[in-house]
Order: structure tokens, then sequence, then C-alpha cells
């Protein structure tokens, strides 16, 4: 929303005898005119900038992977257990022997939406070799959604509800998109705060595993 503007044009607030004689030979009409079309220029000028970032991030591809400081790095993560939106039972434990990336979203979260194919991509590179998996834990969204969500975008991994907060509480999440990659003997390795990709998930476990 563009900035309310003040026109400040020294004669609305002057009685009339303070003000200054018209002697420029511009009828009044005309300068109300000019001074109208300024004002719009301004708020065009201010707008389409703004109109511009939106449609970039709705339209736009996830950033780099970014890996940020998190007290859980390093130890075990926390449990995570509960019911998906398919009504199954998952957990992170049964994922255990694989590297997981737990994923924090919503439906209603753009960077989230941004990100979901290259989860997909992430998932199905893995999926012959077994050796890393997805596991999604909706923060604050309807199941229901979630899952009419994936049934039209795709993504085969276990989405979990979190009704009271509690997985969400336990890793810290402040907000979505928030993913944390998860070694195959259940430590954390990395906290990765905003839009994830593929390429840079990989990169990630490559690392660890020969601990550069």
């Amino acid at each position: 929303m563009a900035p309310r503007m003040t026109e400040i044009t020294g004669t609305t607030d002057q009685p009339a005898s303070a003000k200054e004689p018209e002697d420029d030979g511009v009828p009044p009409v005309v300068t109300g005119l000019r001074r109208t079309r300024k004002v719009l220029w301004i708020a065009v000028a201010v707008a389409v900038p703004v109109a511009l970032l939106i449609i970039a991030l709705a339209n736009g591809q996830p950033a780099a992977t970014r890996a940020v400081k998190s007290p859980l790095v390093g130890k075990p993560a926390p449990d995570i257990e509960g019911t998906t939106v398919d009504g199954e039972q998952a957990s992170l434990d049964g994922l255990k022997g694989k590297w997981v990336v737990v994923n924090f979203f919503a439906t209603w979260c753009v960077p989230c939406r941004q990100e979901h194919p290259e989860l997909i991509r992430f998932s199905q590179a893995h999926e012959a070799t077994g050796d890393a998996a997805v596991l999604g834990v909706i923060y604050s969204d309807n199941a229901q959604a979630v899952k009419e969500y994936r049934d039209k975008e795709g993504g085969a991994w276990s989405m979990l509800a979190d009704p009271k907060g509690r997985i969400a509480l336990d890793y810290g999440v402040a907000g979505v998109p928030e993913s944390f990659l998860v070694s195959p003997d259940g430590l954390v390795v990395a906290k990765l705060l905003g839009g994830v990709r593929a390429v840079d998930l990989d990169q990630l476990i490559y690392r660890a595993k020969t601990g550069q």
C-alpha cells in the first residue's frame, strides 16, 4: 500500500491577506492539474515496485538453501510422532537409518509452496536407494487443507498434524518454512531457514558424510 502523501502548497491554511499573488501567468486550474499529476506519478512510482515484489514472491523459485545456527545441531533430534493427513501413524524414529529432512510447512505459506516441488524432486531422487526421506510437520494449518494440497500438487512423504504445536515447540520453530536435516543415527545436522532446494540438500548430506 502506497504511503499517504501530504501536499504542502502554502495556501490552504493561510489567511487571504497572507497569500502571494499569482504572478507567473499560469491559471490556478492548470497549477492544480500539475500538482495532481505529480502526486499520481509519485504514487505509481511507489506502488509498482511493491506489486512486482509480490509477483516475484508468488511465482519465483526458492532461494538457495540457508543453514542457520541452532542449539539442536549436533544433538539428538526431538521425537516426532503423530497422525498423518491420511489417518495413519508415523514417526521420525520409524525412519532411522535414513537421512531425514524434517520440514515444517503450511499451505498458506508462499515460500512453502515454492519449495514443495524441490522436496518432491529430492524425495523421488532418493526413492530408489532408500537412503533419504522427507517428513512433513503441519504448522498452524488444517490437516484437510494439507491433504487436498498434497493430492493436487503431489508429495508421497508422511505429513503429520501438530494440533497443539508441541513438535514445533520442541524444534524451536518460529515460522515456516523451516527444515532440519537429521542423520541416519538421529542427530540434527543442520537447521534450514526458508525454502530449500534439492541440490543443496544433497550437498549438505555429502558434506556431512565426508566431514567437510
